[in-house]
């Protein structure tokens, strides 16, 4: 008995039908940082002092659509081994400068400076969103080298981060051009130097992330929250600047990272 062609055919591997393998892998809403769900099992549950985290870096105030204050996730910790609570981690110490608009003006615009680039003109009203994207126009600033926080008008807080991350920089410079109110001026004061860390409570050893954002009542001091100890970080979506090249020893680095 001779095997038919197509028998032939499927016994030498021809004419198989193979199915496509497809998989798909979905991140959750609020963690944008988060390259793949590798990992995320290995998180533990810790309890964080809120009194370490700032607003507008750490966490965003209530509101008519947020019932309640949050945290954002990605916030990179460390544990304070004197109160056993987590913190933000603080190997180094980013730079922070204030802007201030003093004299109540009712127009005009002002300029910022730093190291030898000037911005455009920006509002004496401006928020502190406008006041950011001014500065991720400079020519030696990229996304996320500065973060400003603020009410419009002022004054307006710029931390530091990105390629200037933990770095002692030159401090801004401003110049105004402003009408009404009573002699009104613009100024740029350090209020942090950045440079390497002073911790020394157990906060300059990075423990991990934390995995979520987590929603807690005014007045709380303290939450419990998952901490991320395990995988795959862009580290240009976390909500504040991290160099895992900072990361000293004894740090975790159980993470694999885009940079």
């Amino acid at each position: 008995m001779v095997p038919s062609p197509q028998l032939a055919s499927r016994e030498r591997g021809y004419g198989v039908d193979i199915q496509p393998y497809t998989t798909t892998e979905t991140l959750a809403v609020g963690r944008p940082w988060l390259m793949s769900m590798l990992g995320i099992e290995a998180n533990v549950t810790v309890t964080l002092d809120l009194t370490a985290f700032d607003q507008n870096l750490h966490w965003t105030e209530a509101s008519a659509y947020q019932p309640e204050r949050k945290l954002k996730s990605g916030i990179p910790l460390g544990k304070n081994t004197t109160s056993g609570l987590y913190e933000p981690y603080a190997a180094v110490t980013n730079e922070v400068q204030t802007v201030t608009i003093t004299g109540g003006p009712t127009g005009g615009t002002f300029t910022l400076t730093y190291s030898g680039q000037t911005t455009a003109a920006i509002a004496y009203n401006a928020t502190a969103a406008a006041v950011q994207t001014a500065l991720e126009a400079l020519s030696n600033v990229n996304p996320g080298d500065m973060t400003v926080t603020g009410n419009a008008g002022g004054p307006y807080t710029v931390t530091f981060g990105g390629q200037y991350l933990g770095d002692n920089v030159a401090q801004m410079t401003a110049t105004g051009s402003f009408t009404g109110g009573s002699s009104p001026a613009v100024a740029v004061a350090t209020t942090t130097a950045g440079g390497t860390a002073t911790a020394s409570d157990g906060t300059q050893t990075f423990r991990g992330f934390l995995f979520t954002e987590v929603s807690f009542a005014p007045g709380a001091t303290k939450v419990a929250a998952p901490l991320m100890v395990h995988g795959q970080i862009d580290v240009a979506k976390l909500p504040v600047a991290f160099d895992p090249a900072d990361a000293p020893a004894g740090s975790n680095t159980q993470f694999v990272y885009k940079v």
